[in-house]
C-alpha cells in the first residue's frame, strides 16, 4: 500500500509540473483516466478541470465537476472539499487566476490549497497628470536597488502641506510597477490625519496578517506578536506595501518587513525623519505642483474651455496654490457652469479668498484650501450641503446610503441623490460599489462647517441616528443568521429611517461582512463620546457573528470597548458579557487559563446582578475551558451546575448545549452510555425548539459515541447527518470536526484511503478558519492513517506537527494522541528507546486526564519490555 500511495502522490506531482508548463491539452485523456480509476481522489477531478478549462472547454470542465459530485455523494454521503469547491467556482466565474496559477503541489498526506497572491491597490487616479520628475525618483530608487535590497520610501509633503497629492503618487507609481511584485500588494489608509481616532498599527497588522491568508483564530493578540507572524510570512516575498497617510514613525516601524526583498511606500505629512535615520528609509518630499503641471491638470479636467482663457486658467491653478485636490474640485465646479465665463468664476474665487483671509488674521496653511471647498460648498442645496456637513461626522473610513439617511433623518432615495451631488462636485469619492468616502481634509472642514452651523443637539441626533441604524440592521442580521439565539440579544428598537435588505441569510452575511471595520469604529467612538450603551449592546448583538467567523482581533476591540463602557456607567450585566465575549475569544485561540479568568470574573458579576441565565452561560464557558485543560471532573461539575440554572430558568436553549457539553466530557472519559443518553435528550431538545445549530452538534456527538461503542453503521450515518446540517447552516468548525470523525470510522474499519482523504478535508478546513485544536486532531488522524499503511516516517512527521501544536495551545488530549502516535512510529521502524519514551509521555497524560486509553498505552509498554515482538501492536487509538 506505501508504495502505491508514493506511486500516485508522484504522478501528482508531474501533473502539476504539466501543468505548469502549459500542457493541458495533452493531460486531459490521462486525466479522464485516472479519475475514472481513482473517484474519491479529488486531487485528480481537480486536475482534469483545471486541464479542460485552459484547454478551452469550459462545459466540459464543469460536467467533470458534476461527474465527481455525483461519485462523492453516492460513495461517501458527503460532498466536494474545499479545494474542489473553489476551483468549480472559479470555473463558473471565468476567474482570471486560472489561466496562470496552478495548484500548488501538497505535502504527503495534507491538502494546502495555494493562497492567491493579495491585490489591494486603490483605483489610480483618473487624469494623473504632472510629476514627472518624482516618479522617476521612485523608479530610479527601484532599479538602482539589487533584487532583495530594496527598502522604504517616505512620500512626505514639504512644510506638511495637505492635499499636495501624495497618495495619487504612491497608488499612480504602484500601479506602475505592479508587475515588479509578483507576490502581490498590500494597502492599507492609516487614517494619521483624520479627525478621529487614527488606525493602530496592531489593526493595521490584523487586516494584513488576513490578507497573507492567516485565519482570524491565529491571529496573535499582541502588537509584537502580530508584528513577528507578518514578517515571518514576507520573508522572500517581493511585494509592495503601501503604508498611507501615517503620522508618525512608531504608527509605521511595526509594518515595516524583517527582509529587504519588499519595497514600503510611506506617504505622511510628517518627514518622518526617524524612519530615514533608524530604519535607512528613502526620503522623497513633495511640494506644490509647478504652474505649468498645475495648468496642465485644469486642461485635462476641464477641456476645451481651458484652451480659450489660458491667463484665467493660470490665474486659477495659483489660486488653488497648485495643490491638486483643490484643482480637482474647482475643475468640477467650472465643468458644472458651462454658460459662466472662466475669468467670472475665478473672480468669484478671488472674492471667497479674501473673505476667508479676513476672518483668517493667524495665516493658516489650509485657508487657501479652505476657500476652493467653500466655493464649490456654497454651490450646494440646502439639504445636499446639511448631508456634506453630517457626513464628515461619521466616524468610519467609508459610508453608503443607508448610513447617510440615518445621519440626515432622510429617505433613502433623498440619500441617494444628495450623495450623487457631492461626488460629482468631488467633495467625497467612490470608494467600492455603493460607497463613498472622505478625503482627511474634507472630512475635517465638513466637521468644521458642523460645528459652525449645526447646534450640539443636531450633531448628537445625527450620530445617535447613525449608530441605531447600525445597531437594529446587526440585530436584523443575526436573527436572519442565528434565529434560535435570539432571546440571548438585547431587544432593539427600530430606527426612523430605512433599513438594508438583510432578511436572506446571504444578505445578512454580505452585509456584516461589509460593515465590519465600521462597527468596529462605531463600538470605539460609542464608548468615547457618549454613546455606551451603544457599545454595550453592539457586542452582545454581534458575539455570534464574531465567534463562529473567527474574526478574533475585531472582536477583541468590540468587547474591550464594551468592557470599558460597562464598566465606566456601572454596568454590570454589560460588563459581565463583554468578558464572557473576551473569554470566548482566549478560548478559541487556546489561551484556556485566561479564558478561564474572563469567564470567572463574568460569573461574578452574573451573581451580583443575579442574572442566573447568565450565571448559566459562564459556568458553561468556564466548563468548555476546563475540559479542554483535562480537567474533567471540574467540568462535569460546572455543566451540571449550568444545566440546573438553565432548567429552573426554562432556557431550552440553554438546555439543549449544556446536555451536549455534559455528553461530551462522558464520552472523553469512556461513559459511553451516559454520554449517548445525554446527545440524545440534546437532539431532542434541538428538534423541538427548531435549533438547527444544537441538533448538527448533537448528531455529531451521536456519531462520535456510536464509533467509539463500535456501532460503525449508525455513526457513519449520524456523522453525515451532521455533516450535512454544518454545510446547510455554514458552521465551518462544525464540518470540520464531522470530517475528522467520519475518517476515524473509516479508519476503524481499515479503509485507509476513505480515512485519508476525509481527515486531509479536515485539515484544510481547520487551516482556512484557524481551527488550532481541530488542525491537532486532523494531522493525528493522518499520522494513524499512515501508520496503517506501513509509512511511519510520514507518520512521525504528522504526529510531531500535532504534538507541537497541542503543546502551544495546551490540548492535552492530542498531546497525548500524538505522543502515542509517535510511540507507534518509532517502534515501526524499530527505535524501541523512542518508542518507550513517547509511551511513557501518554500514559503519564491519559491517566492524569482519566480516560480509558491509559489501559491501551499499559499493554503496549508491557509489549515493548518483551524480548519477542513478532506479534505487530494495535494501530493507535484503536478499541
Amino acid at each position: 500500500p506505501r508504495i502505491d500511495q508514493l506511486r500516485l502522490q508522484a504522478q501528482e506531482w508531474r501533473i502539476d509540473a504539466d501543468l505548469h508548463l502549459g500542457r493541458h491539452a495533452e493531460l486531459v485523456p490521462e486525466l479522464q483516466s485516472l479519475a475514472a480509476e481513482h473517484p474519491l481522489r479529488e486531487r485528480f477531478h481537480a486536475h482534469l478541470l483545471l486541464a479542460l478549462y485552459r484547454s478551452g472547454r469550459q462545459a466540459d470542465a464543469l460536467a467533470a465537476y458534476r461527474d465527481a459530485r455525483q461519485v462523492l455523494v453516492g460513495e461517501l454521503g458527503i460532498e466536494p472539499g474545499p479545494e474542489l469547491k473553489q476551483l468549480h467556482q472559479q470555473i463558473l466565474d471565468a476567474d482570471p487566476a486560472l489561466a496562470d496559477t496552478a495548484p500548488a503541489a501538497s505535502a504527503v498526506g495534507e491538502a494546502a490549497p495555494a493562497r492567491r497572491a493579495p491585490r489591494q491597490l486603490p483605483a489610480a487616479v483618473a487624469g494623473f497628470t504632472g510629476r514627472a520628475a518624482e516618479l522617476e525618483a521612485l523608479t530610479k530608487i527601484l532599479r538602482s536597488a539589487e533584487v532583495g535590497t530594496r527598502g522604504t520610501v517616505v512620500i512626505s509633503a514639504i512644510g506638511g502641506t495637505a492635499g499636495v497629492g501624495k497618495t495619487a503618487l504612491a497608488v499612480h507609481w504602484a500601479h506602475q510597477a505592479a508587475e515588479v511584485f509578483p507576490d502581490g500588494q498590500l494597502y492599507v489608509n492609516l487614517r494619521g490625519y483624520d479627525p478621529g481616532r487614527p488606525m493602530s498599527a496592531t489593526d493595521a497588522l490584523a487586516g494584513f496578517l488576513r490578507s497573507l491568508g492567516v485565519p482570524g483564530q491565529d491571529i496573535p493578540a499582541e502588537e509584537a506578536e502580530r508584528a513577528a507572524r507578518y514578517r515571518s510570512l514576507l520573508a522572500d516575498q517581493q511585494m509592495l506595501i503601501v503604508l498611507d497617510n501615517a503620522s508618525s514613525a512608531e504608527q509605521v516601524r511595526p509594518l515595516l518587513p524583517g527582509t529587504p526583498a519588499c519595497t514600503v511606500l510611506v506617504t505622511s505629512r510628517d518627514a518622518l525623519a526617524g524612519l530615514v535615520a533608524r530604519d535607512g528609509a528613502h526620503r522623497l518630499d513633495l511640494d506644490l505642483l509647478p504652474l505649468q503641471d498645475a495648468v496642465s491638470l485644469l486642461r485635462e479636467l476641464t477641456g476645451v474651455r481651458a484652451d480659450t482663457s489660458t491667463g484665467a486658467v493660470a490665474a486659477l491653478a495659483q489660486l488653488c496654490c497648485r495643490l491638486p485636490l483643490a484643482l480637482r474640485v474647482a475643475a468640477e465646479l467650472i465643468a458644472a457652469r458651462p454658460s459662466v465665463p472662466l475669468g467670472e468664476l475665478v473672480g468669484e474665487l478671488t472674492d471667497q479668498q479674501r473673505r476667508l483671509d479676513r476672518l483668517d488674521a493667524g495665516g493658516d496653511s489650509r485657508t487657501a484650501i479652505r476657500a476652493v471647498f467653500s466655493w464649490s460648498y456654497r454651490y450646494l442645496d440646502a439639504d445636499a450641503a446639511r448631508a456634506f456637513r453630517l457626513a464628515g461626522l461619521h466616524p468610519g473610513s467609508d459610508f453608503d446610503p443607508y448610513a447617510v439617511a440615518a445621519l440626515t433623518g432622510s429617505e433613502l432615495q433623498q440619500a441617494r441623490r444628495m450623495l450623487d451631488k457631492l461626488a460629482r462636485a468631488h467633495l467625497i469619492q467612490p470608494g467600492g460599489p455603493g460607497r463613498h468616502g472622505m478625503h482627511d481634509l474634507l472630512r475635517a472642514y465638513a466637521r468644521e462647517l458642523a460645528d459652525a452651523r449645526d447646534t450640539e443637539l443636531e450633531r448628537r441626533a445625527a450620530l445617535t441616528g447613525l449608530f441605531d441604524h447600525y445597531l437594529h440592521t446587526a440585530a436584523t442580521a443575526m436573527d436572519t443568521l442565528y434565529p434560535a439565539e435570539r432571546h440571548r440579544r438585547p431587544s432593539i428598537h427600530p430606527p426612523t429611517t430605512a433599513s438594508p435588505p438583510v432578511t436572506d441569510p446571504a444578505e445578512a452575511r454580505l452585509w456584516l461582512d461589509a460593515e465590519l471595520a465600521n462597527l468596529v469604529t462605531a463600538a470605539g467612538h460609542a464608548t468615547d463620546s457618549g454613546w455606551p450603551g451603544h457599545a454595550i449592546r453592539l457586542a452582545l448583538t454581534l458575539f455570534r457573528y464574531l465567534d463562529a467567523g473567527g474574526l478574533y482581533p475585531e472582536a477583541v476591540t468590540i468587547h474591550t470597548c464594551a468592557c470599558r463602557a460597562a464598566s465606566d456607567t456601572g454596568d454590570r450585566a454589560g460588563e459581565a458579557d463583554a468578558h464572557n465575549g473576551l473569554g470566548a475569544v482566549d478560548l478559541r485561540q487556546g489561551r484556556y487559563q485566561q479564558a478561564a479568568d474572563h469567564f470567572q470574573q463574568s460569573l461574578a458579576l452574573f451573581r451580583q446582578t443575579g442574572d442566573r441565565i447568565g450565571q448559566a452561560r459562564a459556568l458553561g464557558n468556564l466548563g468548555n475551558a476546563r475540559f479542554q485543560q483535562g480537567c474533567y471532573d471540574q467540568a462535569t461539575s460546572l455543566h451540571e451546575q449550568a444545566l440546573g440554572l438553565y432548567r429552573a430558568a426554562g432556557d431550552r436553549i440553554g438546555e439543549t448545549i449544556t446536555l451536549g457539553n455534559l455528553g461530551g466530557v462522558e464520552q472523553q472519559q469512556g461513559r459511553y452510555e451516559k454520554a449517548a443518553h445525554h446527545h440524545e435528550q440534546s437532539l431532542a431538545l434541538a428538534r423541538a425548539t427548531g435549533n438547527s445549530n444544537s441538533e448538527s452538534y448533537a448528531l455529531l456527538n451521536l456519531g462520535i459515541v456510536s464509533s467509539l461503542r463500535g456501532r460503525y453503521p449508525n455513526a457513519i450515518s449520524q456523522l453525515h447527518q451532521a455533516l450535512i446540517l454544518f454545510r446547510e447552516t455554514g458552521q465551518r468548525r462544525g464540518e470540520a470536526a464531522a470530517l475528522t470523525r467520519i475518517g476515524d470510522v473509516h479508519l476503524r474499519q481499515g479503509r485507509s484511503e476513505q480515512a485519508s482523504h476525509h481527515h486531509q478535508q479536515c485539515l484544510a478546513l481547520c487551516r482556512e478558519i484557524g481551527d488550532r485544536s481541530g488542525e491537532a486532531e486532523a494531522l493525528n488522524g493522518l499520522g494513524e492513517v499512515l501508520l496503517l499503511t506501513s509509512q511511519p516516517d510520514d507518520a512521525r512527521t504528522r504526529h510531531a506537527t500535532a504534538l507541537d501544536l497541542a503543546s502551544q495551545i495546551g490540548d492535552r488530549y492530542q498531546q497525548a494522541r500524538a505522543h502515542n502516535g509517535l510511540g507507534h512510529a518509532h517502534h515501526a521502524t524499530g527505535d524501541l528507546d523512542q518508542a518507550w519514551r513517547h509511551w511513557q509521555e501518554a500514559l503519564a497524560l491519559y491517566v492524569e486526564l482519566g480516560v480509558p486509553e491509559a489501559d491501551q498505552v499499559r499493554a503496549q509498554l508491557k509489549a515493548a519490555h518483551d524480548d519477542d515482538h513478532s506479534e505487530p501492536l494495535d494501530p493507535p487509538g484503536l478499541p
